[in-house]
């Protein structure tokens, strides 16, 4: 069923002439690279908490959806069925297993954490949520890059990243006293799922010569995903003990800082990981990658905004 429909949008596509493809494309990579900026604008700028929220629940997000593909190996839709020809250049960005979907994920972390974090001032905001959230989950279908199972426990897995987060941050605050063992348990957490995802096994099949997943390739991705709760861990803690930051408010300083300190950021998501893996290796290179935009969204530029803009 799920194939299917895949096929049944791979002609819907074919016979528009690809009209669409372009803007689900543009859609779909919002979701990896550009959205972040949204939850580090309102942790910067606009209300600690609600940033915080969404920053570690896309963290959690990012390592149980790796955690998932890295267990379960499901094989992308074109490799279970030739029939099946992704759209565009979608190829060059879906690699590796396909189960669950972590574009879907992402989205449904970041749109779903901005929709909870302000129903109660901005209603209409919750709808257009929930539209982007559909509407990244179907671009992976129409793409042809993941099917309608992936990418529904992609949402699952968003909306329980979602769910745990707040339970956290209400016990954190009912009992602040023991956030370092949270903290400490996430990255206790981090420890045991890199072995796990370093000695676990994974299918080794060829198709005509050429092997169709590199288990290698998908374990690097893990110390990747995993890097950014380690280092959520560690800048949450180093934040709260010696930052301690105010946000700098819509004030015309303050949002220029913030939007200054996007640009840097944009950089680190979309380049650092290629100059960190030359330099120390595919594993920690990956790993130290994704940890140093995490550390700096978390930790280094509130230090930044404190010293110069923030409110006293």
């Amino acid at each position: 069923m799920d194939l299917t429909y895949l096929l049944w949008l791979q002609d819907l596509r074919n016979n528009t002439g690809d009209a669409l493809t372009p803007y689900i494309e543009s859609l779909s990579l919002f979701a990896i690279t550009y959205l972040v900026l949204v939850p580090a604008f309102i942790y910067w700028c606009l209300n600690k908490r609600k940033g915080l929220f969404i920053v570690a629940a896309l963290n959690i997000t990012l390592a149980l959806n790796v955690l998932i593909k890295l267990t379960a190996c499901v094989y992308r839709p074109w490799i279970r069925d030739p029939h099946i020809v992704p759209a565009g250049d979608s190829i060059k960005t879906a690699t590796g297993y396909s189960f669950p979907s972590g574009h879907t994920a992402i989205g449904t972390t970041i749109y779903g954490g901005v929709a909870v974090s302000y129903w109660h001032k901005i209603k209409w905001l919750i709808w257009l949520c929930v539209f982007c959230v559909l509407l990244t989950g179907f671009s992976r279908n129409y793409l042809g890059v993941h099917t309608a199972q992936d990418v529904i426990v992609g949402l699952l897995v968003g909306v329980f990243s979602l769910w745990l987060t707040w339970k956290a941050l209400a016990y954190v605050e009912k009992y602040p006293e023991r956030e370092n063992k949270l903290l400490l348990g996430g990255i206790v957490f981090v420890v045991l799922s890199l072995v796990y995802i370093t000695y676990k096994s994974y299918p080794v099949d060829y198709l005509d010569g050429k092997l169709l997943v590199d288990p290698q390739r998908m374990v690097n991705n893990g110390y990747s995903n995993m890097g950014g709760l380690l280092a959520f861990c560690i800048a949450r803690f180093v934040e709260k003990r010696w930052i301690k930051f105010s946000v700098t408010g819509l004030t015309v300083k303050g949002i220029v800082f913030c939007l200054i300190g996007l640009v840097p950021l944009i950089w680190m998501i979309k380049s650092l990981s290629g100059i960190m893996v030359g330099w120390i290796g595919p594993h920690a290179g990956r790993l130290i990658a994704q940890g140093i935009w995490v550390f700096y969204v978390v930790a280094f530029y509130p230090f930044i905004l404190r010293c110069f803009c923030c409110k006293k």
